[in-house]
C-alpha cells in the first residue's frame, strides 16, 4: 500500500524563512525543510495500480500559475488538544480552485471525495500531550507575511511514517500554465 498526498512545495526562500521561526515550543516535533509543504488533497492508504491512475489522472488537471503569500500562524485541535501548529497562506480563491481540481480528479479514478474544510495551510510543528502551549509563538509569530510567491506546480508525494515523523517522497510533479 502507498500513502499519497497532493501538495505545493514553497520555495527555498519561504521555507527558509519559515524554519527560521521555528522554536521556542518544547516537546513539539518541528518539521524540516524536506517536509514543508501546502497540502492540496491527502488521499490516503492506496495500491499500487490505484496509485499509478491518480499520477496518470493528475497530468490533466492543469490550471493557471498564481501567487500566495503567508499571512498568519494557527492551530488545529483535535478534541481540545492541540496537534499541530500551522502558517497560512492568502488569498485562498486559486488554491480553493486547484484543490477542487484535483478532488474531482481523484473522485474520477476511484479515490473518496474529500469530505474536511479545506483550510490551506503548512504545517510547521507536531503537538502532543507533552508539548508546551503555544500562545507564546502564537503571539510573538502573529504577524507572520512573506512577499507573494509563485505556484507553478504541485506535485504527489508518498508519504512513509516513522519514529521520526513522516518522510516524503516525490511521485510525479505537475507543471501548471
Amino acid at each position: 500500500m502507498h500513502r499519497l498526498f497532493v501538495a505545493i512545495r514553497p520555495p527555498a526562500p519561504i521555507r527558509e524563512k519559515l524554519l527560521s521561526i521555528m522554536g521556542g515550543i518544547e516537546g513539539v516535533r518541528w518539521q524540516n525543510d524536506a517536509q514543508l509543504h501546502l497540502t492540496l488533497r491527502f488521499i490516503g492508504e492506496v495500491d499500487r495500480h490505484r496509485g499509478q491512475d491518480v499520477a496518470a489522472a493528475l497530468g490533466g488537471v492543469g490550471g493557471a500559475r498564481f501567487s500566495i503569500s503567508l499571512n498568519s500562524v494557527g492551530v488545529f485541535d483535535r478534541r481540545g488538544k492541540v496537534d499541530a501548529l500551522w502558517a497560512g497562506v492568502t488569498p485562498h480563491d486559486d488554491l480553493r480552485a486547484l484543490h477542487n481540481k484535483v478532488d474531482r480528479t481523484c473522485q474520477a479514478v476511484g479515490i473518496a471525495p474529500d469530505q474536511r474544510a479545506y483550510l490551506p495551510h503548512i504545517t510547521l510543528a507536531r503537538m502532543n500531550h507533552r508539548s508546551g502551549p503555544p500562545n507564546d509563538f502564537l503571539s510573538l509569530h502573529a504577524g507572520l507575511s512573506s512577499a507573494p510567491f509563485a505556484v507553478e506546480q504541485f506535485s504527489l508525494f508518498e508519504s512513509e511514517l516513522g519514529r521520526q515523523g513522516a518522510v516524503y517522497h516525490l511521485v510525479e510533479r505537475y507543471s501548471l500554465a
